[in-house]
């Protein structure tokens, strides 16, 4: 019975290590789509991200890291509500989306 012990504390320290892993990678997704919005003008809406997506894929080094994708919620106007979506490697970001704001065309047609 040992050996099933030890498999299962291997696996119990792996979850923890996910979930602080998790948390971590959240939390820079949280500053990177909050810094966005402020550069851009936007409102962050319920200020948070939700993952998407979570995979192993490879760095530029070749090494093996968990991606994940997060979205979020934001408003250029205060009464709407778009997607953004924030992809993090390991702890690094590699793309922040905000999407395609199209800007209302101000001409009059006379």
């Amino acid at each position: 019975m040992p050996g099933f012990e030890f498999i299962g504390l291997i696996f119990l320290c792996g979850l923890v290590w996910l979930w602080y892993d998790s948390l971590k990678a959240r939390d820079i997704a949280i500053t990177a789509a909050r810094r966005a919005c402020e550069v851009e003008g936007l409102l962050l809406l319920d200020d948070t991200v939700a993952i998407a997506s979570l995979k192993l894929a490879r760095d530029a080094e070749g090494q093996q890291k968990l991606r994940r994708v997060y979205e979020f919620e934001y408003s250029d106007t205060g009464n709407n509500r778009r997607k953004g979506s924030v992809v993090v490697q390991g702890h690094r970001i590699l793309i922040i989306n905000i999407g395609l704001r199209l800007v209302p065309d101000q001409r009059t047609l006379h």
